[in-house]
């Protein structure tokens, strides 16, 4: 979520291409691709950072690599006044991986990654234990039909400058 709202500009909007392509590229060498020089490279990136355009900085590791092959998502429907406190009560599940509250029918979608479906079974009897959750609906992930990008938005906003 941006913390300031930043108007990106061409060049903001090349570096970040460049990073997508190459997470792992030192300023140096984004400058030299985008024939910038290191100061204004630096200088970018730090505003971006602090504009909140950067979501994280950590690597995207595979849950089933850790031995958690089971993905699923559960919709959990849950009395709207105890959202704060169930929201902490969830992060210290350590099987969630992500939570997002929706508008709708159900209140949040909650990814979560386990060794096995009866591990996936506890996981969800603890999810529905918390204090305030009503109910949860679970949806075994079968693969990811398309993972998580932003190289199309990229290009869109790049056309609109």
């Amino acid at each position: 979520m941006f913390r300031t709202m930043t108007k990106l500009d061409a060049v903001d909007l090349d570096l970040l291409r460049a990073l997508s392509h190459d997470p792992r590229a030192t300023v140096v060498a984004l400058a030299e691709k985008l024939g910038l020089s290191r100061n204004t490279v630096q200088a970018r990136m730090s505003r971006l950072e602090k504009s909140g355009v950067f979501l994280a900085f950590e690597r995207t590791l595979s849950a089933e690599a850790l031995g958690f092959p089971i993905e699923a998502f559960l919709q959990v429907t849950v009395r709207q006044a105890e959202l704060p406190a169930i929201r902490e009560a969830l992060a210290q599940v350590p099987e969630v991986l992500q939570a997002h509250g929706l508008s709708g029918q159900v209140d949040l979608l909650v990814r979560v990654a386990c060794r096995d479906t009866q591990h996936l079974f506890d996981t969800d009897a603890r999810i529905l234990s918390i204090e305030g959750v009503e109910r949860t609906e679970t949806s075994l992930v079968m693969g990811e039909v398309i993972g998580y990008r932003v190289g199309p938005l990229m290009n869109l906003a790049r056309e609109r400058l």
